[in-house]
């Protein structure tokens, strides 16, 4: 909320932790009766005091002018804002550093409105490979038939592998966007996310325009990689992962400079994808853990990844803190993560079948569709959050038939190392 008394982050010339600010940062209780947690504001609309007051809000809720207010725009109409989502965006701007932030229904509904909000027929987007499924689905299926082209570079940490694709990206037609997932969604490759902005550079000195740098950040962020700072326009998340933690709700998150965000910002009440004042209540709930859950499923699946590397079953581990000490994406790794994820994948020899059997013998860890909860969750990406891609693109990627991902949750590790023990033994793979 907007009370400027409850928007402190320092004491003493001194920043607060985040993890302290997750607890008290842009809520006041003195405006709601006291209460120590905010309420939660189920109301579709809220009163004005007068009619200037009415066009003053309509006017700054619509882009049209700026906001006054600290916090911004005043409480108008709950697909505008509401203050359990402001109380939200705050927190989440102020643990990112970014300027502002914009909450959506879910991580897809903020990928999408980011990318429609930056392109248009003719335009180009630039993105890395491989991309979470519904990611890639969107470039294909809607915006490319929608005349929005795209090219797609794989390798993340080559800035002149990035820059060739750049080069066949501006012969097609104006670079609006340059997207990239990192670490990637299944396998954890890295982009390197200073060398995104140094080619946006450059490609505004050819086409006179920047293209917006734009990073899917959901798997390490908002703790152990910051990509605002190290160059991007706006960092997208799916917050129903770690950030929400919990598996019980479905939300996503744009956050950026206010500049980058504007045409975020208003395009997202004309499309409609807000989220509803109950789910943010049960994320900021969930910021206030977010610092200890993170760092616990973190070591862990260090651990764990650690472990499944030594084992005979287990032809590769995808997970940063393997990276050989002298391969580039370790340098990548090293520059701009702090830590490296609890979501990593692993193949078993024997391909799908072993891979089947692996999965169908689990007993603590759970077959599921997504990450980052507080249960840990397992999948066969190529026939479930991939299979809409070919076997050859699949392949091309990296996920083959015998990868599992794996979504570390907060069991206790040697309860996990236990069942993926029994697992692979069960699962036959040699």
């Amino acid at each position: 909320m907007k009370s400027k008394g409850y928007h402190h982050d320092h004491i003493g010339g001194r920043r607060l932790h985040g993890d302290t600010l997750m607890l008290s940062y842009g809520f006041d209780p003195g405006l709601s009766e006291g209460a120590i947690k905010p309420p939660v504001f189920l109301t579709s609309t809220f009163a004005y005091p007068t009619a200037e007051d009415g066009r003053r809000l309509f006017d700054e809720t619509s882009g049209r002018s700026d906001a006054t207010a600290p916090g911004g725009p005043g409480l108008l109409y709950s697909r505008f804002n509401n203050p359990n989502v402001q109380i939200v965006e705050e927190r989440l701007s102020v643990l990112e550093g970014a300027e502002t932030c914009a909450l959506f229904s879910s991580g897809m509904a903020a990928i999408s409105t980011t990318l429609l909000a930056a392109t248009l027929p003719g335009d180009v987007v630039l993105h890395s490979n491989p991309l979470y499924g519904g990611t890639d689905a969107l470039i294909r299926n809607v915006l490319r038939p929608r005349g929005v082209e795209s090219v797609g570079f794989l390798d993340g940490v080559s800035e002149s592998a990035i820059r060739e694709a750049a080069e066949a990206a501006m012969a097609l037609g104006r670079v609006a966007v340059i997207f990239a997932e990192t670490p990637s969604n299944p396998t954890n490759t890295l982009v390197d996310i200073a060398a995104l902005g140094r080619i946006a550079g450059e490609i505004e000195a050819e086409q006179g325009h920047r293209p917006l740098v734009v990073v899917d950040n959901t798997f390490l962020g908002p703790l152990f990689q910051k990509p605002l700072e190290l160059g991007a326009d706006i960092v997208v998340y799916s917050i129903t992962k770690y950030v929400a933690g919990h598996s019980d709700l479905v939300a996503g998150a744009a956050l950026g400079s206010k500049s980058a965000m504007q045409a975020v910002k208003v395009l997202r009440p004309l499309l409609g994808p807000s989220l509803d004042p109950h789910s943010a209540w049960m994320i900021g709930r969930s910021l206030e853990t977010l610092h200890l859950r993170m760092e616990r499923a973190f070591q862990s699946a260090e651990r764990i990844a650690r472990w499944l590397d030594e084992r005979p079953e287990v032809t590769g581990v995808c997970h940063p803190a393997l990276l050989p000490q002298d391969a580039p994406a370790r340098a990548v790794y090293e520059r701009q993560c702090t830590a490296g994820g609890a979501t990593f994948s692993f193949t078993v020899a024997g391909g799908e079948p072993a891979a089947f059997a692996t999965l169908d013998a689990f007993r603590i860890i759970k077959q599921a569709v997504s990450l980052g909860g507080s249960e840990s969750l397992a999948c066969h990406p190529g026939t479930t959050v991939h299979s809409s891609l070919s076997k050859t693109e699949r392949e091309a990627l990296g996920v083959s038939g015998g990868l599992i991902r794996l979504s570390i949750g907060l069991e206790h590790p040697d309860d996990l190392i236990a069942d993926l023990e029994q697992a692979l033994a069960a699962g036959g793979a040699t």
